[in-house]
């Protein structure tokens, strides 16, 4: 499972459309599913692009799993270290995806 996977894998499940009562079912269900995969996150971490962390920080944010706050942390502070490395689009959905699960990151 690279680093590939990793960010596809956020991407798809960003994509579903459940609500209320489905969302909670499904975070109930395959929470520790979506832990391992928060552990696989971290561990690909300094392998990521711009690209892959913005987009791997968007799908997380896009499922709104609030137990991925620490992973997201680790995401924004590996993007302030290559920030230079980001288009402007990476740059803005990374900043987004970290606003919108409550993780400061006032560099961005």
């Amino acid at each position: 499972f690279d680093e590939v996977n990793v960010v596809t894998a956020w991407s798809k499940l960003s994509k579903a459309r459940a609500t209320g009562r489905e969302r909670a079912d499904f975070f109930r269900q395959e929470e520790p599913t979506l832990l391992q995969l928060l552990q696989h996150t971290e561990r690909v971490i300094p392998r990521l692009g711009s690209r892959g962390i913005a987009n791997a920080c968007y799908g997380i944010a896009k499922l709104g799993f609030a137990p991925a706050r620490a992973t997201m942390r680790l995401l924004g502070a590996e993007a302030m270290l290559r920030i230079g490395e980001f288009e402007a689009q990476e740059l803005s959905n990374t900043a987004w995806a970290l606003a919108t699960l409550g993780v400061r990151a006032p560099q961005l």
